[in-house]
């Protein structure tokens, strides 16, 4: 039998691991959405057609080994929740990167716990002293970000489709609390699944078309989002959830920002000027703030199970 130290040690790796997937590969998926539409790949078509393989295979895998498809009941609250997370927060991201950096992108939707805060508060979870802090803090900056860069000053467009999805994908995340929705794992396929559809068919009515074969470098980038990003990633943030404090979980929010905006300047030569730069550092203390604030607060008392 193993001993406890040895088992403490393993689970520690096991965090780290899990931890090092959703640091590197999220952040890096914002680079990966740059070259596949780079590289020939209409935004919406990518999108779809990412979610369709990805949500597809691990709804499949999930299948063979076991897991429980969802309910009829189940499968609208999934449809709801493609259409906030994946048809508007993903998607309209990668509309928003046909003419915003990747960086900057990422840095947009890093302002999503901000948004959650508020709409858990609409919602009667009323924040604390320090989370009400993060909360100015943050939106300070994301004023000064969507004012003071030239980029996004420049992209109306990329502007409302961030704004829209960073919205849409904390809405989603808050409404979806509570609600009769099967396994984690499933629930993501699923998700996947759908909106992987929903976008597909949105790209095709919009008039999205392949003007001729994509490179193999954008074809390639699709490959990576959608084994790396959507299931190697996701699992592992799925995993989290279940292992550590949500706050430690979540800590990706102020970490994948830094990621893409490393990788952006080394492998795009994505450039960005001060006032951009303080104003993602003014963004990123709002979000610290609001999950050191969370980590601090007493978790609820666990209810005994009949029986025991």
């Amino acid at each position: 039998m193993d001993s406890p130290a040895s088992t403490a040690r393993t689970g520690g790796i096991a965090v780290a691991m899990a931890l090092v997937a959703v640091y590197l590969i999220w952040g890096s998926t914002y680079l990966g959405i740059r070259f596949a539409l780079e590289g020939g790949w209409p935004p919406l078509l990518m999108a779809g057609i990412r979610f369709i393989v990805a949500g597809g295979a691990f709804y499949a895998f999930l299948r063979w080994r076991g897991v429980p498809a969802p309910t009829r009941a189940q499968w609208p609250t999934l449809v709801a929740m493609a259409v906030m997370l994946l048809g508007l927060g993903n998607a309209l991201v990668c509309v928003a990167e046909q003419t915003v950096d990747s960086g900057l992108a990422a840095v947009a939707v890093a302002s999503a716990p901000l948004w959650m805060a508020l709409f858990a508060a609409l919602r009667g979870d009323r924040p604390t002293r320090v989370e009400w802090v993060g909360l100015a803090i943050g939106f300070v900056g994301v004023v000064w970000l969507n004012a003071g860069s030239a980029a996004l000053a420049a992209s109306k467009t990329g502007l409302v489709a961030l704004m829209v999805a960073t919205v849409a994908w904390a809405f989603g995340s808050i409404w979806s609390r509570g609600r009769d929705l099967p396994s984690p794992f499933m629930s993501a396929a699923a998700q996947m699944l759908a909106g992987g559809m929903l976008i597909t068919a949105a790209g095709w009515v919009l008039g999205e078309r392949f003007d001729g074969m994509p490179t193999l470098k954008g074809t390639l980038s699709v490959a990576y989002l959608a084994s790396f990003g959507s299931i190697v990633a996701f699992s592992a943030y799925i995993w989290l959830l279940h292992n550590v404090r949500p706050a430690l979980a979540g800590s990706y929010a102020y970490v994948n920002p830094a990621i893409a905006v490393l990788l952006g300047a080394w492998l795009a030569r994505e450039r960005f000027s001060t006032g951009e730069l303080a104003a993602m550092g003014v963004i990123l203390l709002g979000v610290v703030a609001i999950n050191l604030a969370k980590a601090r607060r007493p978790r609820p008392p666990v209810p005994a199970k009949a029986g025991a």
